[in-house]
């Protein structure tokens, strides 16, 4: 009975002042159609591909007759796992040089900031571009796993370190100063106290940054290649889930495995998602 009279409290509300029930409509519907448009591609997607999962396209190896997709999907896994071991440490430990080392006010922190927040408007094909001069060209890497995990690695550094350092931000200033009033050092409080606390915020930042890495392609393209096989090393070139796709919609002639590649992609990706909201929960209660 109290759920219905504060709802009716609150229909009045609205009714009263006419702009707070128009925008009241205006959210109600805009949620409604992200929520349609999201389900209506999940379904799409599905429709189209889980037919065409054979046996045949989970073949180790490549062939025109099978356009198997799991030289690709262990290429992306690898891919994924190596940019993140690149991007996370340089990431998580320059956000906490700006939040808990860095003097406030200080100029050359709000240039860093700046270039971080430029550099996330990027488009992906000038990282490429530059991947392609500067690691395969310069170093000599060639189009390799190596330089593709770089490349992105760097694309998706400024957004590592703004989710932490806006994580770092949230947690409250008592943590910090009960534990300078126990006797802790600075060092032993930002790696014992904050960082832990701040454990969910950062990985909510790095599971958007596996969603960039697992669906990249111009990047890619012009640093790891195409090569539709697993390298022996991380200087042997291959093509992730998202460029196999790329691939076989842009010949025409594989789109329904190209459909199957989308279903595929979209079950690593909730299947990553879920093991980091998982691992985030696990974390927090200890």
């Amino acid at each position: 009975m109290n759920n219905e009279v504060t709802f009716k409290d609150k229909l009045k509300a609205y009714t009263r002042t006419p702009g707070s029930l128009i925008m009241m409509l205006l959210v109600m519907l805009s949620a409604a159609i992200t929520f349609a448009v999201l389900i209506f591609l999940i379904v799409y997607v599905i429709v189209h591909g889980v037919p065409y999962l054979k046996p045949s396209i989970f073949s180790f190896h490549y062939t025109s007759e099978n356009a198997s997709l799991m030289p690709a999907l262990i290429n992306t896994i690898i891919m994924t796992l190596l940019s993140l071991l690149i991007a996370v440490p340089f990431g998580i430990f320059s956000a906490i040089f700006l939040v808990e080392y860095a003097k406030r006010g200080n100029k050359f922190v709000e240039i860093i900031r700046l270039t971080t927040e430029t550099l996330q408007g990027i488009p992906s094909i000038v990282y490429g571009l530059f991947g392609m001069l500067f690691f395969v060209t310069t170093c000599g890497w060639g189009f390799s796993i190596l330089a593709g995990a770089f490349t992105l690695a760097i694309m998706v550094l400024p957004l590592i370190m703004r989710s932490t350092e806006e994580a770092l931000k949230a947690v409250p200033d008592s943590y910090r100063e009960g534990s300078f009033g126990l006797g802790a050092g600075k060092l032993r409080t930002v790696f014992r106290i904050v960082l832990p606390s701040a454990v969910p915020g950062i990985l909510a930042g790095v599971i958007l940054a596996i969603g960039r890495i697992v669906g990249e392609t111009a990047a890619l393209i012009y640093t790891a290649g195409t090569v539709a096989k697993v390298p022996k090393n991380v200087f042997g070139s291959g093509r992730t889930l998202a460029v196999h796709m790329y691939n076989l919609s842009s010949e025409g002639l594989y789109m329904n495995q190209a459909y199957a590649t989308a279903v595929v992609l979209l079950i690593l990706v909730v299947v990553i998602n879920t093991l980091s909201g998982v691992i985030a929960k696990k974390i927090t209660k200890n």
